[in-house]
Formats: structure tokens, sequence, C-alpha cells
């Protein structure tokens, strides 16, 4: 059973940094010594002001900075922004300023790791840092989420996903939203933050996670080992059951969290906070979607005269993406996720994976 903490909190020095101490020095906080490789992974969606309530609040960075700064640590900050630069971020949110006088290193997630997250996505791309470092401390947002209903901890690690790869992810799990959720779930199980901290105390309520959200004065932190535990008590906090948010669910299916719990502290569970109406998990209208899916974002593709209509391929297929006739099977581009079981089990070599001509010339011009 995790345990989770649940503070009366409120944006002061004076008042952040002993509770971030007590969080992190508590019995199940991370084991931090001189020369340990801390990332510290704070939700830096885009380029916002504290009070508008999208980023985690600097003073909370900085007091787990310090903490591992006096454990003799060396300490890098690193996100991939969704929109705006990372030196953007740093500036408008006033991470520039807080952070003054601390040795530590604040850089965007550029270099990527092929990791296997497990079925039904095989190996994907995860930012380096977040993977070759010994601690990551995970300093979320508590914010709603016009596709996932709320962003909490285990949804912040989806930031370890780099750049256009995010956008390039909502596409592949297509309209699946329940399937989405096992990919965040994944990437977090993957990543293994050994701590998580969740900045409740602006919130954000309605159309969430962006500028189209409502901040919300909720005046509580929330931290814990295990972030489907935070979740959970997150879940409780703002009077939803916790199975509607589709990574409890799938944790729990996958086995990786059971829904135990040690509530240490107050929970006023709140019967008047706004959620959003869930809306597409496409990040950009649908027809762009479309467009990507079929003609920019890598597919599998069928080797019709090799193919012998065995029947591996379309009865593997998590999301039934693949149809046959006599003459052959195809790819429903809109449902497929690219988790490419259907190569891997192909018994006669018949399917590959292939990047469109567009994909393959957006790809030169951003590397140029």
């Amino acid at each position: 059973m995790s345990t989770v903490f649940i503070r009366k909190a409120e944006y002061d020095d004076a008042v952040i940094r002993p509770l971030v101490f007590e969080m992190l020095a508590s019995e199940e906080g991370p084991v931090i010594n001189a020369g340990t490789r801390v990332l510290i992974k704070p939700n830096f969606l885009s380029p916002a002001e504290p009070e508008q309530a999208l980023t985690t609040h600097p003073l909370i960075l900085r007091a787990a900075a310090e903490y591992c700064l006096e454990k003799g640590a060396s300490v890098r900050i690193a996100d991939s922004p969704a929109t705006g630069s990372f030196a953007k971020v740093m500036k408008k949110g006033g991470y520039e300023e807080s952070l003054k006088g601390l040795d530590v290193t604040a850089k965007p997630f550029e270099e990527t790791v092929a990791v296997d997250v497990g079925e039904p996505f095989g190996s994907i791309d995860v930012a380096k840092d977040a993977m070759d470092a010994d601690v990551v401390i995970n300093l979320a947002k508590l914010k709603t989420h016009a596709m996932m209903m709320l962003t909490l901890g285990v949804k912040n690690l989806f930031g370890c996903i780099v750049g256009i790869q995010k956008p390039e992810w909502h596409l592949r799990t297509g309209v699946d939203r329940h399937m989405f959720g096992r990919l965040i779930v994944n990437i977090y199980e993957a990543v293994g933050p050994a701590y998580t901290i969740l900045d409740g105390i602006l919130a954000m309520e309605g159309q969430g996670p962006g500028r189209s959200g409502t901040p919300r004065h909720l005046g509580v932190m929330l931290a814990g080992k295990d972030a489907h535990a935070v979740d959970h008590v997150a879940c409780l906090l703002t009077g939803m059951n916790p199975e509607n948010l589709e990574t409890q669910r799938n944790a729990r299916e996958m086995g990786v969290y059971k829904g135990d719990v040690h509530i240490n502290g107050d929970l006023n569970i709140l019967d008047d906070f706004q959620f959003p109406e869930l809306g597409s998990l496409a990040m950009e209208p649908e027809y762009i979607g479309r467009f990507m899916r079929r003609f920019v974002i890598q597919q599998p593709v069928a080797n019709n005269k090799a193919c012998k209509l065995c029947g591996e391929c379309w009865k593997y297929c998590p999301t039934q993406a693949i149809s046959h006739t006599d003459r052959g099977i195809s790819f429903d581009t809109d449902t497929c996720i690219r988790c490419y079981c259907c190569l891997e089990v192909c018994p006669h070599a018949a399917i590959r994976a292939k990047k469109p001509l567009a994909g393959k010339v957006i790809d030169w011009f951003r590397n140029r």
C-alpha cells in the first residue's frame, strides 16, 4: 500500500520549501546521495505566467532542486513543451528567476533512445535524459484535460516523448481513448519516476489543460512514491471516480496498481469541480489528422504477392485495423496505432514499415 501525502499549501517559499523537503525526505521518498544524477520533470506545457495555472509553479521546482542539491546530487531539469520553446517557458514561467544561484542544468529533452514499453506498442523513442537518470522526480500539475479528463502525475510523463512525436502518438492511437491511456501508463512504467509531487495549489478546471481552462485555487499539494496512487487521491479530491480516468483503469487492468492507498492528511472532497467536455484525441482538426495518418506518419504496408492470407496479422492486431479480401490485406490508417505487431507475427515476411513520401520530405527539412 502506497502512502499519499495531502497538505494545505500556498505559493510562499516559507510554506513550499519545508513541505517539499518533508515529502522528499519521507520513508517512501527517493534515495539521493552524493553524485546521484537526478532529473526533475516539471509540467512545462507552454510559456505561461504562474497565475495561468498551465505549468508547475517555480517555487515547487526550486524547492525540489534545492533538496537534491543539499544531498550532493547533480540536477537536470528538462521537459519537451507542447508549444513554444523551452527558453520561453523558462523566462515567462518565472523559472529563470526562481533558479538563480542554483547549480542546476535546465535544457529541453532532445536526444531519444528506443525503449520497449511493452505490448501493444513495443519499442518507442523516449527522452534519453529521463532513461539515463538515476532518479526521476515528477513535478506534475493538477489540471483538467479535454482529451483525458484530468492530467496528473502519470500523464506528466508523456512529456518524455519528444517534440513532434507527441502529436504523432495522439494520431497513432486514433480515437481510442483507452488505448491512449494504456500508452501513457506504459511510458510512465518505463521511465519509473522515484517520486511524484502534484501541484494543486492553483489547479485548473473546465476545458484544460491549456488556456481554455479556468484556474481554480484548491490550496493543496499531493505527493507519493507511486503516481498511480497520487492520481487516485487527486480523483477523489475532485469528486471523480478513479475508474473513470483512463490511466487508472489501464493501471489496474495491467496489474501495476491495485487501488490500495493510505492517505496522510485531510482529504476534503469537492462537490463542484468543473470537468471538461471530452473531445477528440487528435491535437488538431480531424482533416489534418487524417492527412497525417495517411500520408506523413510511418505505417505498415503489405506485399500482397508474398501474403498467404494466413490470418495471423488480423487475429493479433489490437485495434482490428487490418481487413482482407482474396487479393490480400489492407490497413485502416485511422485506427492503426503503428505497434507493428502485424510485422512481428507475420510468418511470411509480407509486412514492412514504410514512411510515406510526404513524411520523408518533412523529415528531410527537419534534419537539415
